[in-house]
This record gives structure tokens, sequence and C-alpha cells, in this order.
């Protein structure tokens, strides 16, 4: 069965920074495209970033420059390192990633930026 659980999440002033992990299980992490997500109260769940198995690595627009997603296949971890926070990166961030046709979700990591 695969589970994802996030960690790191919590309340930051503006211009800080925080460090979210994503630990994977059952499913062969080092293979997969592990993505991070962020929904807002009221809104849509959006993609923020993701890595591929070969560490290819993608960002949305809006944290570029800001957000650095990498991973470590000997713990079953993504991270999400996060500098300069602002208060619209405030939402709960979830790690997913896709396995035998299925979409997998963690329950996610609520981080609150406040200005």
């Amino acid at each position: 069965q695969v589970q994802l659980v996030e960690s790191g999440g919590g309340l930051v002033q503006a211009g800080g920074s925080l460090s979210l992990s994503c630990a994977a299980s059952g499913t062969p992490f080092s293979l997969k495209t592990i993505r991070w997500y962020r929904q807002a109260p009221g809104k849509q769940r959006d993609l923020v970033a993701s890595i591929s198995f070969t560490y290819d690595t993608k960002y949305v627009d809006s944290v570029k420059g800001r957000f650095t997603i990498s991973r470590d296949n000997a713990k079953n971890t993504v991270y999400l390192q996060m500098n300069s926070l602002k208060p619209e990166d405030t939402a709960v961030y979830y790690c997913n990633l896709v396995s035998g046709g299925m979409d997998y979700w963690g329950k996610g990591t609520l981080v609150t930026v406040s200005s």
C-alpha cells in the first residue's frame, strides 16, 4: 500500500524559510516522479514543483528561484526547501505520486506565512 507522509509545515514570517519533507513507502520510490502541490483556502490544488527519477526538476513560475525540490532515494524522501516566503505561499502542501495508474496523496502539511 502506497503511503505518503508530509511534514515540516508551520508558521513563519514573510521572508523566512521552511523545509518540507515527504516520506514515501509501498512503491519503488526511486523510479517515481514526485510532485508537490498546494491548496490555499477556497482555491484549487495547484502544482508547485516536481522531480523525476532522473532528478529533472520543474517549478511553477511563482516559486522559481525561491523553492528547491530534491530527493534522497536512500531515505525514500523528497524535500521542498522554501525560501523568501510570501503571504501568498500560505497553503496546505501535499506530495503526490502516480503508481499503477493511480494518484496517491499525503494528508498535507500547513504552511502559514504572516506579513
